[in-house]
Order: C-alpha cells, then structure tokens, then sequence
C-alpha cells in the first residue's frame, strides 16, 4: 500500500475542497476502496474521510418519497420501517448484496461508487484500461465469465457489481451532489457512465463533487414487483444476472413496468422502449418474451460469458411473472419461485 495523506473534514465544503484535489479519493465505509488499496489497484494521495459529515438521516420528501443519506448504511437503510413499506424492491436489493457484516459498514454513497470486481481491474500484473488507460483489455480474449454482455466497448468489458443501483434504476432515483459549484441532482439513468473511449471513469461525477443523498418517489406497485438474483452460489456472489421489475397494475392490466438488470453491463441497464411494450397489456408470456427481446436487443458474448444473453432472458421473464402475480422472490429461501 502506498503511503498517503488522511483528511476528516467536518463540513461538505471542505470535504469538497479536499476531494477537488488530484489523486485524492473519498472513503466512508471503505468496503471497496481499502481492498483495492490494498491489491495496489487504487493509489491515493490523500484519503478524504467523508464519516463526519451530516448526511446519516432517512428523511421523508414533500412528494411522499424518502431521501437516503448517502452515509445511512446499507443495513440501516434495508431495515427503515418506512423503506420496506414503501420501497420494498430496494430493501430486497440491498439484502441480496455482499454479507450482513459488510452491509452494516458500507454506505449508500459508496454503494453507487464501488468499482468493478473484473478480475483484470484487480490485479495490477494485467493490462486494463479502466485501471491503466491506454494498456489493454485482458478481459476481451480472456476469462470473461463475469463480464458485460450489453453496452461494452472495444475498451472494456467490466460490469458494475451493485445489487442496490439495480433496484434504485428500477424506482427511478435521483442522486443529489454538492461540489466545488454547489449542488445538483442527476436522474439516476445518467448517474453511471458506460465504458465508451474512457472506462476509466465509472460516473458523472465532476472533480470535488460529493453524493450526499438518494431520493426516491413513490411509485404505486403494491405487491407487483420483484428482484431476482441469478449467482453461482446463494450467498456472497455478485449477480451473473440480476432483475429488478416494478409493475403498475390496473384491473389486471400493465399500466406501467419498470425494469432494470444488473450483471450486464457497465451500468444499470434500462431500456424505455421494452417497458413500454408492456404496457396496456394483461401479463403473459408473450409479452414478456417481448420486453425480454427488447432489452436484450444488441447482446453480444465474448465467449465465456456467451451462456448469460439465455440466461438473462429466461430470468426476464420469470422476474416479470413473478412481479405480475405479486409473488416477490424470497430472500430467505432463494430457491427460484
């Protein structure tokens, strides 16, 4: 590990300040970043300690939604009384990634901005452009078991490891920022960036700038909506493929899907155009296969991982029949339902 700088600012201003820096990174629960110090994949300057700031509340929004402080833990956020009420499906997400132990130190905001776990990215003896710009892609010709199948380059083929961002695409959050220019909000769609010429950066984050809050709006689904996960074990694995459907239903009918997969690409992956094949129509397979169609229009294999365009497609459709009949996947027994 390289030596460093630490700072623990008590304000967003200074800790923006702090972070505007080159070679500084932000640390919280320090699940990601301290592994990746460790494997000599990241090397910061200065270590910017973010525990300090008053971002560690669950509030309620003028709409009737919730705004999550971005250093409210996973575990805190799962269990709030009022985000299993209302948001269900992000409570599941959560539950569905890493171990209890590592929920209970990792933080919203650091949920978003965890890096990919390609095996490349990791270990600094292997060419990656993500991590060494200009170097290669060991992964493209490689062993790719794990990597994109949808919205990858000839740069890079990683995969964003979050099972909360995948819920949180599906409800349409927006991700509040503060920074050297005050603060903004990005729709959630446009928080994370696909790889393109640049998979060195993972988001829309300018230099300086801080989550500090994830809001949500309600969205009236009842019980229609599910997440599933699909992992080589069923506990402690990231998601080969995962899937996060919200179903507005109206007399039996679709009146809104939503729909988000995880362990695809570079990013939460939404498609508009397949959702909307949906709706105004009463659930069946042949509408599902549509949307699955849809979403999965483009994927491409890069030989180990050939076998996930199937099994994505086959787990659309079951997460979409389950949410339509309001049978959420169980995340106690996680046998598929």
């Amino acid at each position: 590990m390289n030596r460093f700088t630490y700072a623990r600012p008590a304000t967003i201003e200074d800790a923006a300040a702090l972070l505007a820096c080159p070679g500084a990174r932000a640390i919280a629960g320090g699940t990601n970043l301290v592994d990746l110090m460790k494997e000599g994949t990241e090397t910061p300057d200065l270590l910017v300690d973010l525990r300090r700031l008053p971002l560690r509340a669950i509030r309620e929004t003028e709409d009737g939604g919730l705004s999550l402080g971005a250093l409210v833990t996973n575990t805190e956020t799962a269990w709030d009384e009022r985000v299993e009420a209302r948001f269900p499906l992000l409570a599941h997400a959560i539950l569905a990634g890493a171990s209890p132990q590592l929920r209970n130190a990792a933080t919203n905001g650091g949920n978003l901005n965890q890096r990919t776990r390609c095996y490349y990215f990791y270990d600094v003896a292997t060419p990656c452009n993500k991590r060494d710009p200009g170097s290669g892609c060991g992964a493209i010709g490689g062993v790719n078991r794990i990597h994109a199948i949808l919205g990858a380059s000839d740069r890079c083929i990683a995969v964003h490891p979050s099972d909360m961002c995948v819920g949180l695409a599906a409800l349409e959050a927006r991700v509040k920022v503060h920074g050297p220019e005050g603060e903004r909000t990005i729709p959630f769609a446009d928080y994370h960036r696909l790889p393109g010429d640049d998979p060195s950066r993972d988001n829309m984050l300018a230099p300086g700038e801080i989550v500090t809050a994830i809001e949500l709006s309600p969205f009236q689904c009842g019980d229609h909506w599910t997440y599933l996960k699909l992992r080589d074990r069923l506990s402690y694995a990231f998601a080969l493929v995962s899937v996060a459907v919200a179903l507005r239903m109206e007399d039996g009918i679709i009146a809104e899907a939503r729909i988000a997969l995880g362990g695809v690409a570079h990013k939460p992956w939404r498609v508009p155009e397949a959702e909307a094949l949906l709706a105004g129509k009463p659930p069946s397979e042949a509408a599902f296969h549509a949307a699955a169609e849809r979403l999965l229009a483009g994927a491409l294999g890069q030989g180990d991982n050939d076998f996930k365009i199937e099994l994505a497609r086959r787990a659309i459709v079951r997460a979409l029949g389950q949410a339509a009949a309001g049978t959420p996947q169980s995340i106690v027994d996680k046998r598929i339902a």
